[in-house]
Order: C-alpha cells, then sequence, then structure tokens
C-alpha cells in the first residue's frame, strides 16, 4: 500500500475538528485506501478502533441504509454505544438519497469526525449542500503520480531503469489498482478496459439517464484522440455532420460535462496574457488517466506528445495549481499554472530534435515578459536551458518536490 503522503499531509491538520472531510475522485483512484490510511493515522493517535464506524454503500449488504432515514437511525444506534468521540467513515456516500440532511443532523447530535467519498464531482453542488455549507473541506483525489507509480512499479520490478520506468507509466497510467496485478500487461489491460466501462455506465449513463450510449462514446472517443488540441462543442458537432450525423452542440456539451462530473476528463480554458481574460471558446481536454487512453483506444507511443503533455496536466492538478492554456498574439503556451501567489509557464514537447522546434518551445515563453519561473519540458536527457528558461527532462521534471 502506498501512503499518499500528498494527501495525507493536506488531510492531517483537519483530523478531529468539526468540519466534515470530503474525498472526491474517479472511481478507484484511490479513495477508499485513503479512508483506511486516515484510520491508521487515527488509531496511532491513540484513538480506540471501537471509535470507528466505516460503511461502504457499494457494498449491497448496506443497500438498506441508502435513505437518510434509515442511514440517521443506524448511526444513532451505533454511536450511542461509543465512549467518546466517534468516527465515522462513508464510502461512495453519493448512494444514499438525501445523505447532506442525514450526514449534517449527525454532525449537529454527536461529537463526532466525518470522512465521506464520492465519485462524482457535482457531490457537494446540489440543493441539499446548503445544509453543509461552510462545514466541510473538499479533498480532491488522483491516479497514482509518477513518484507513486515508481515507488509501486519498483516493488515487483525492482531492477528497473529510469528510462524503461517512464517507459511503462506511459502505457500503463497511474491507476492504483494494476499494482496488484504486477503491472502484468494483459491483465492490466483488461482492468483499465472494465473499469472505464464501469465509470461509462455507472458514472455517466445511469447517473444522467443518458439513452444514447453510442453518441457518448463517439464523444469520448473524439476527446481521448484530440487530447491537448483546442477544440468546442461545434467543432465536434461539425465532425458529427461530415459522418452524416446530426447533433446539436449543446447536446455534445452536455455530455462532456457529464463526463468531466465524472472526473473522466478535465477542460482546460484558454486565457489570453496580453487582455488578462479567459476565453470560452476552443479549450483543451486532457483525460483523468492516460492508461486509459492506451487500454481502450492505444496509440500513446504513435501520439506521444500528447500523453506527454496529459501526463504533466494531471500534476499540475495534482500539486494545487490552476491551469490555463496562455494566449499570447498568435502563439499558444501549453500550460500557464498559478496556485496562491505562485507562477509557471510550461512548454512540453516530445523531442528537442531540430532547431525549429528548439526556437518553437522557447521563443513563446521569451515573449512573456515577467519574472516567474518557465519551463521546456521533454524527454531528450540533454539540458539546452536557454536565457532564463529551464529545460528539464519530463520524468526528472516529475520527480522534482518543488518547482521554482
Amino acid at each position: 500500500m502506498i501512503k499518499r503522503d500528498t494527501y495525507m499531509n493536506r488531510i492531517r491538520p483537519f483530523i478531529g475538528n468539526e468540519l466534515i472531510k470530503v474525498l472526491t475522485g474517479m472511481r478507484r483512484s484511490g479513495k477508499s485506501v485513503m479512508l483506511e490510511l486516515i484510520q491508521k493515522e487515527i488509531i496511532s493517535l491513540g484513538v480506540s478502533s471501537a471509535q470507528l464506524i466505516k460503511l461502504n454503500f457499494e457494498d449491497y449488504n448496506n443497500a438498506k441504509l441508502c435513505s437518510a432515514d434509515a442511514l440517521h437511525k443506524e448511526l444513532t444506534d451505533k454511536i450511542t454505544q461509543i465512549e467518546g468521540k466517534a468516527y465515522l467513515f462513508f464510502d461512495e456516500i453519493q448512494e444514499v438519497d438525501e445523505w447532506e440532511k442525514c450526514i449534517n443532523s449527525i454532525r449537529v447530535e454527536f461529537d463526532c469526525d466525518i470522512y465521506i467519498t464520492g465519485s462524482n464531482a457535482k457531490l457537494l453542488s446540489g440543493e441539499l449542500t446548503t445544509y453543509l455549507s461552510g462545514r466541510y473541506v473538499e479533498f480532491t483525489m488522483y491516479p497514482f503520480s509518477y513518484p507513486e507509480f515508481s515507488e509501486m512499479y519498483v516493488k515487483t520490478h525492482p531492477s528497473t531503469s529510469q528510462q524503461e520506468m517512464f517507459t511503462r507509466y506511459i502505457s500503463f497510467g497511474g491507476m492504483p489498482y494494476i499494482g496488484n496485478l504486477r503491472y502484468e500487461e494483459d491483465s492490466s489491460q483488461l482492468y483499465l478496459r472494465d473499469l472505464f466501462n464501469s465509470v461509462v455506465l455507472k458514472d455517466i449513463v445511469k447517473r444522467n439517464r443518458i439513452r444514447d450510449v453510442d453518441l457518448l462514446e463517439r464523444i469520448i472517443a473524439y476527446v481521448f484522440s484530440s487530447v491537448g488540441t483546442t477544440f468546442s462543442a461545434s467543432s465536434i458537432s461539425k465532425y458529427f455532420k461530415s459522418e452524416n450525423r446530426v447533433v446539436a452542440p449543446e447536446t455534445i456539451m452536455n455530455y462532456l460535462s457529464y463526463c468531466m462530473d465524472a472526473f473522466l476528463i478535465y477542460r482546460v480554458r484558454r486565457q489570453d496574457l496580453q487582455g488578462k481574460k479567459l476565453l470560452m471558446i476552443n479549450e483543451k481536454y486532457y483525460v483523468a488517466d492516460h492508461g486509459f487512453r492506451e487500454a481502450v483506444f492505444g496509440g500513446n507511443i504513435s501520439n506521444i506528445n500528447q500523453v506527454l503533455e496529459n501526463i504533466v496536466y494531471m500534476e499540475l492538478l495534482r500539486r494545487g495549481y490552476k491551469v490555463y492554456v496562455g494566449k499570447l498574439g498568435e502563439k499558444e503556451i501549453d500550460f500557464v499554472c498559478e496556485n496562491k501567489s505562485d507562477r509557471l509557464y510550461i512548454q512540453v514537447s516530445y523531442l528537442l530534435a531540430s532547431e525549429s522546434t528548439i526556437e518553437r518551445e522557447f521563443s513563446v515563453l521569451e515573449s512573456v515578459a515577467d519574472n516567474f519561473p518557465k519551463y521546456v519540458i521533454s524527454l531528450d536527457e540533454i539540458n539546452i536551458s536557454r536565457n532564463g528558461i529551464k529545460h528539464k527532462n519530463i520524468s526528472d521534471f516529475l520527480l522534482t518536490p518543488k518547482w521554482g
């Protein structure tokens, strides 16, 4: 089990206080394991395991508790038997109807510390969340970062070189469970395909009552094949029209939103760096885990530049950055990254194999008139930094604890 210290360090200051801790993220991204790690942390502080109550609402045995009234009664019965503070852990809480009413009532009635997980970005955006307004703190979990993947991978492949390790990361991605499969290729790819189908069917189709599943699959395929490319719902609509299928841009936008709600894809808006405003057309989209892209559609190696961009983008999210695509006149910067008072500019390229490529990647960053750190990231091993712009090998960049 990987400790996932990045998340624990963020959660630890909130252990024991009255705020409800909410862990969100894609299905099977490690939320349940994180709950286990939190439980171990709490017990290490001297809390008795008898004070912990754990419920997973994807377990059929708990189906009878999937209403606010039934859950409230069950928790009341259990908490009143506990001496001292109760520590409550609820996995996939969205399966409980009107769960917010129950959780808020329990929070008010008892001395308790509450942790919940959910696989939908709108878990805390419904009308009922007025019950929890200002009373929770949210942590979004993502698939394994490259350092986490490396830590898991070397357990079964201890003599792997750094270069080979990163190649395997490109193929497998970061879904935690495939470490249990020892990263065996056939079984790992099968698992990723099944998990992808589960996310699509359970978290997108069923939740949003989608009837045209074929259209949804086509839109997802389009996004997966266009990672890191600017496009709009209108451009997808025109593409479908060229294939003799009429689909309104509004329908496409709705389907894209459903995929984002399930944490399957992420949208990145463009920012005009000169006008200092967000542009509302031609965004970019990235996949939550590039291992899905390889397992379901293939082509990670042949589209390596797109995949490298995807990997860097997801790492920026893990580190808490807000990310935009930067527009500077006719030029474009892959990532403009903001975090409190910190800002980074990043260009991602496969290889800087020609003078024209080097000029293209560096010149756009040289056009930015501020002193925030600027990086060109590629697979090259030789450092060709220039004019204050740092060139880094991508695996070295991902393994660096702090950029700047």
